[in-house]
């Protein structure tokens, strides 16, 4: 049967079941998704030298990895194109890119070490750029608190470099037409039970008022608070915790962002996000896998992606802030990439392809045992070949035919990196 075919067939069984096919795929496109630049490079970055610290790990040694911002873009570039869709991409800022005689501190980054990204965002259509200040690979984040140090040279050092990320995220959301969510992640924390868990987020509460005092454009710039369970060195205890981020983003008009791989593994990071769209606007995600721990793996279409895109669809495109957070160095980096990417668009078509008005219309009214029925016969109609005409209109293979033209990227560029 021709694709042609194949989607004429399923639109007429997703519509006996009361779902538009051609609607989904046109709210599909409203979902852009921030693709992560450190999945590259092993989120090393340009700004120093030295090797990756503060409680973030990578693990693999596959040939290929960006070593430079031309490779690194170069790199995008070739996932962009197996990706359908219009996109974003996140950037953090040991990204900048300095020119001769141009280096400086991260207190001291200024937008124009981001040009280039600009321009490499405008030649390749892509809808915006979002931001992370970095708290981490730098000296001054040696000791495991930056934020919340207790050193005050220490702590108003990361003050100003939050504050001139603040003045980048402007600057990208100016040239390229769209809001910048500026997403604040700190390594800070104990490994060890703590004697005092208080004063480090009193510490930390401070800085961040002295950042927010500093006028900012909010329609330009979409601030997201970051929390997380644990990490490596910071066992026992993270300052910025999912709690404290709540209160602190509902007193001062933030965002919060779940991480998926931020959470105890037996929490439902999906069932967060309806409680907190009943009190903030918006709010954002990084996408990831964990796999017993915060492990960043390549997100796979499981029962948690499925789980976690369902209430993204239900919030709708106007209320999320979409954005992918993985590193696997054991893998050719731009397939994980392109996978990872693919499958949360995946993941989002097959929630708008779910009678969701009827299934909350019939548990309103108690008939619990259609809800069941109609969850899981969904789950064997052909999503697939609604994917694939997706990609069809889009002028992309839409299975496993894309990793070819990773595999010959990979043999004429990757496997030529020393």
């Amino acid at each position: 049967m021709a694709a042609t075919d194949r989607y004429a067939s399923a639109r007429n069984l997703f519509r006996n079941l009361g779902v538009d096919t051609d609607a989904a795929l046109e709210t599909l496109d409203k979902f852009p998704i921030s693709m992560h630049c450190w999945q590259g490079d092993d989120v090393i970055g340009f700004d120093r030298e030295g090797s990756l610290s503060g409680g973030i790990q990578t693990t693999g040694n596959y040939p290929g990895r960006a070593r430079t911002p031309q490779e690194l873009m170069s790199d995008i570039e070739k996932a962009l194109s197996l990706i359908p869709g219009h996109h974003r991409i996140n950037l953090h800022a040991s990204y900048a890119i300095f020119g001769k005689d141009e280096a400086v501190d991260r207190d001291a980054l200024e937008p124009r070490h981001f040009r280039k990204w600009v321009a490499f965002a405008k030649k390749n259509g892509l809808v915006g750029i979002d931001f992370n200040p970095t708290y981490f690979s730098h000296p001054l984040a040696a000791t495991g608190r930056t934020l919340s140090s207790g050193d005050e040279a220490v702590r108003s050092f990361w003050v100003r470099h939050t504050v001139a990320c603040i003045r980048i995220a402007e600057y990208f959301a100016r040239e390229l037409g769209t809001p910048s969510a500026l997403n604040i992640w700190i390594p800070d924390g104990l490994k060890d039970i703590p004697a005092d868990r208080t004063t480090p987020r009193a510490i930390y509460k401070k800085s961040l008022d002295e950042i927010f005092a500093t006028p900012y454009d909010r329609s330009l710039v979409e601030i997201t608070l970051e929390s997380k369970l644990f990490g490596i060195g910071m066992e026992s205890y993270t300052v910025g915790s999912h709690e404290f981020y709540m209160q602190y983003a509902a007193k001062n008009n933030l965002l919060c962002l779940l991480d998926s791989g931020h959470f105890h593994l037996s929490e439902n990071v999906a069932d967060k996000i309806s409680s907190l769209l009943l009190f903030a606007p918006k709010i954002a995600f990084h996408v990831s896998r964990p796999v017993r721990w915060d492990s960043d793996h390549v997100i796979r279409q499981d029962d948690m992606l499925a789980d976690i895109a369902r209430e993204i669809v239900l919030a709708g495109p106007e209320r999320t802030i979409l954005a992918l957070d993985y590193f696997d160095a054991s893998i050719n980096r731009i397939a994980a990439w392109v996978l990872g990417m693919r499958n949360m668009q995946k993941a989002l078509l097959a929630a708008l392809l779910l009678p969701n008005e009827k299934l909350a219309r019939l548990q309103a009214e108690g008939d619990f045992t259609q809800v069941l029925v109609l969850q899981e016969e969904a789950k064997n109609y052909p999503v697939g070949d609604v994917w694939a005409e997706y990609c069809r209109r889009k002028g992309l293979q839409p299975r496993e035919e894309w990793l070819a033209a990773v595999r010959e990227y990979e043999k004429k560029v990757l496997l030529k990196r020393k």
